[in-house]
């Protein structure tokens, strides 16, 4: 009898201890699927956000190749552009040359006939 009441007690430990680890096995289980999921889950967020990403850099090189391209008109243009030294120049050529004070042949020979 006590032979019997040690394998029903061995049985019932071995029953309990295989119920504890079935049951562990069920929440390890339940905790790699929503491992599983969250993982899912955030590689389509980041998926998402790395295509927005690749979008805003690519309109950032399309605005960069803009403003390269204004800088570089902007740059011709200046060249092609009188300096203020050059324009001070002209400025005191044309009060040197002052043209209302010029006299006309006929008025030179006026005055010489006077």
């Amino acid at each position: 009898m006590a032979d019997e009441d040690f394998n029903g007690q061995y049985f019932m430990e071995f029953n309990t201890r295989l119920n504890s680890l079935e049951e562990k096995q069920r929440i390890i289980r339940d905790r790699v699927l929503i491992l599983g999921n969250n993982l899912i889950e955030t590689r389509e967020d980041f998926r998402e956000e790395i295509i927005g990403l690749k979008k805003q850099t690519e309109e950032l090189k399309n605005d960069f190749q803009r403003i390269k391209s204004l800088i570089e008109s902007f740059s011709d243009e200046f060249s092609k552009l009188a300096r203020k030294e050059d324009l001070n120049i002209l400025i005191k050529q044309a009060k040197m040359f002052q043209p209302l004070n010029l006299v006309t042949r006929s008025d030179l020979e006026n005055l010489k006939n006077k």
